[in-house]
């Protein structure tokens, strides 16, 4: 396999806070030309066997994945792993202890937005939340939306559940190294989601990329929906200064909300090492 394979390997299901089920997903992805598939929900596995079960049924070939929430530089980052044991311990122990304070951070959002009037935030998300575990911003966003109190989800993250709004809780993810050691340990390939979207200073940026190297890190997202195409260009020069291999993902979470569809993002740059090639012998056909 090379850098022209369309490959979608960063998306979510009901299991964390997409709309679709990992069915729906794998039938998308196929109807969209995708020919090697990940799920990757947040800080959780409990969709892989489907996932991977569905996209054996589609004719796709199919990696593992999640996506971690990390906490790095006070900032929260998001570490893909790919290609692991869906059933190995480790990995499911560390994710459940990142999923651990969602549920109280919940609480604390919702009695943010009662104090500017709107009632019955908690419950209100709850709804549209799969995984009562994951409940997450998202979940509120769809709930201030079907309530009227916004027009869209880019509404909800410009007037709240963002530093400085009311409804924001910051939440102390899992460590850069623990992350991409549960992942390694687990006989994946840790990857650098999106990062364009963390608006780090260039010193920041070095520290989390040598940072993420020296732990184990071996990728970063190159090609994925919120990177533009100047971004493309940026970060194919950043794996390729750091030695890393290059991913491509949608991070498609909903066919209502999601700006990039699943498989409709160009391919990735000619020069670089894509992640299938380091993972052949972990891609489940």
């Amino acid at each position: 396999m090379t850098s022209i394979l369309n490959a979608d390997l960063h998306c979510h299901s009901v299991v964390s806070d997409g709309t679709l089920t990992p069915e729906d997903l794998a039938a998308r992805a196929k109807a969209n030309g995708v020919e090697l598939w990940a799920l990757t929900d947040h800080d959780e596995i409990g969709g892989q066997h489907r996932a991977a079960a569905a996209a054996q049924a589609q004719g796709m070939a199919y990696l593992t994945g999640t996506e971690i929430s990390v906490t790095f530089a006070d900032t929260t980052v998001h570490i893909v792993g790919l290609g692991f044991d869906p059933d190995d311990a480790r990995l499911a122990q560390g994710l459940a202890t990142t999923r651990g304070g969602r549920g109280e951070r919940a609480q604390e959002m919702a009695a943010q937005l009662a104090q500017v009037g709107i009632q019955g935030a908690y419950e209100g998300a709850l709804q549209f939340v799969g995984n009562p575990a994951l409940i997450s911003r998202t979940h509120f966003a769809r709930f201030l939306v079907e309530t009227g109190v916004c027009k869209d989800t880019s509404e909800v993250f410009r007037k709240f559940l963002t530093e400085g709004k009311p409804g924001y809780v910051p939440h102390r993810w899992a460590s850069l190294s623990d992350a991409v050691r549960w992942i390694t340990q687990a006989g994946g390939m840790a990857v650098i989601a999106h990062p364009a979207r963390y608006k780090f200073s260039a010193n920041e940026e070095f520290a989390l990329f040598s940072e993420f190297k020296q732990h184990g890190g071996r990728a970063v997202e190159v090609v994925t929906g919120s990177h533009s195409a100047a971004e493309y260009v940026t970060y194919a020069a950043m794996a390729e200064e750091f030695g890393l291999a290059a991913s491509r993902g949608s991070d498609f979470h909903s066919p209502d909300e999601s700006h990039t569809d699943l498989g409709t993002l160009p391919l990735l740059p000619g020069a670089l090492t894509p992640v299938w090639e380091l993972l052949a012998d972990r891609i489940l056909r």
